[in-house]
């Protein structure tokens, strides 16, 4: 939304970075995500699911369908392999929204291959090209990478967003403060001298 107001808008590059929370997690269908988190953070599945249905109701306020009932507990780092793959075609916003709608929308778990081989598919991408990259260990470097330059910056939850390699953004906040951003880092960016060029 705030990107839409922006006078600069075409001249904005967005480079999603892979970042898993835990990657650790193991991949649990049959694990409904309320008592996982419950389970993570100490706290009761009744507790947990009022704090999404908060997010829920924040959500269609702007316009974004959550369903955190359906959710599966799944690892995403095939996930994110799939991202890095769709980014090197030019096709990591497409690859994000649609692993975003399965994931808190559909409730498909985004650990699956046949799931990820759609997307895939969906997006514009090879299915076999798909399939034969999460049979190997393809652009888990870049996974891997994204993640310590994550962790040498100390970023530690999602969303976060890093505006101009300067400016970060931590969290889901509202758009009128992402629009202050986006000046902010445009600005600065004008005053360097390779923007002048």
């Amino acid at each position: 939304m705030a990107l839409a107001q922006f006078p600069h808008k075409d001249k904005v590059e967005i480079i999603w970075r892979s970042f898993q929370l835990d990657p650790s997690l193991k991949t649990q269908p049959g694990l409904h995500t309320y008592d996982y988190l419950a389970d993570i953070k100490g706290l009761s599945k009744e507790q947990t699911a009022r704090m999404h249905e908060q997010v829920e109701e924040i959500g269609r306020q702007v316009g974004i369908e959550f369903h955190f009932d359906k959710a599966v507990v799944a690892n995403s780092f095939n996930a994110h392999r799939l991202i890095q793959m769709a980014r090197a075609q030019g096709l990591a916003n497409d690859a994000e929204e649609h692993l975003f709608r399965a994931h808190f929308t559909e409730g498909k778990n985004i650990d699956d291959q046949d799931t990820l081989v759609n997307i895939g598919e969906a997006i514009g991408l090879d299915r076999q090209e798909v399939a034969a990259m999460l049979a190997s260990d393809l652009f888990a470097d870049k996974v891997n990478d994204d993640e310590t330059l994550a962790r040498s910056l100390g970023i530690r939850g999602v969303p976060f967003f890093i505006l101009n390699n300067k400016f970060a953004v931590s969290g889901a906040q509202d758009p009128q403060l992402f629009f202050q951003a986006l000046h902010q880092a445009w600005s600065d960016y004008e005053k360097t001298p390779a923007s002048s060029s």
